[in-house]
């Protein structure tokens, strides 16, 4: 009994491993109400406000500023669909932080070696003073193109994030839910490919 009440009395490190979604008292599924993830994190914000720590030892006052910034932290992921999904995945032991396979999609393989020639020849041409102009427009075709298919993954992305949250709601298998983590890796870094692609042509038309 007095071990428990030691260990009770002991100031906990798990804040310091807790998850963003146990931090919002949220299950680990990628659908959330915006205005309840909002209005818990205003509450957290004040409970962890410094206001509240004046008279507080240095000690506590440092611990929660550390815990504010871990609650700034977790619903700046949690708000955003795709950041939720890529930490979703790393939690899950899916997806390494700031890892992403930058291979372009087989499929897509002609349309991009087009645009890079195109942004070469833009370059190029931006280098000797040479006509713009068609260079340009070819380029905002492509990227237009490019944009499209973003949209496109993020269609899949959506699917395949209701297939994970159906996938919780029944309690599937490790197999069923690692099949799930393994096409949402994949649309992640599809997406990543062409988001920087569509970058790269936005920059050179700048």
């Amino acid at each position: 009994m007095d071990r428990t009440e030691n260990r009770m009395s002991t100031p906990s490190t798990a804040p310091e491993r807790i998850d963003h979604f146990t931090l919002f008292d949220l299950p680990r599924k990628l659908w959330i109400e915006m205005s309840g993830l909002e209005q818990k994190f205003l509450q957290l914000s004040w409970k962890l406000h410094p206001d509240n720590f004046v008279n507080a030892s240095a000690e506590e006052q440092e611990r929660s500023l550390k815990r504010s910034s871990e609650v700034n932290d977790a619903y700046r992921v949690l708000r955003d669909p795709v950041a939720r999904v890529e930490y979703l995945l790393e939690i899950e032991g899916a997806r390494k932080e700031g890892e992403h396979k930058q291979q372009a999609p087989p499929e897509l393989l002609e349309e991009v070696f087009e645009l890079n020639e195109s942004l070469d020849e833009l370059r190029e041409a931006k280098e000797s003073g040479g006509d713009l102009a068609a260079l340009k427009s070819r380029l905002e075709s492509a990227q237009k193109n490019f944009q499209e298919k973003l949209g496109e993954v993020d269609e899949r992305l959506q699917v395949a994030a209701q297939q994970w949250d159906a996938a919780v709601e029944a309690k599937a298998g490790d197999n069923d839910r690692k099949a799930i983590m393994v096409r949402l890796n994949e649309l992640l870094n599809r997406r990543s490919y062409i988001r920087n692609l569509v970058n790269n042509v936005a920059k050179e038309l700048a």
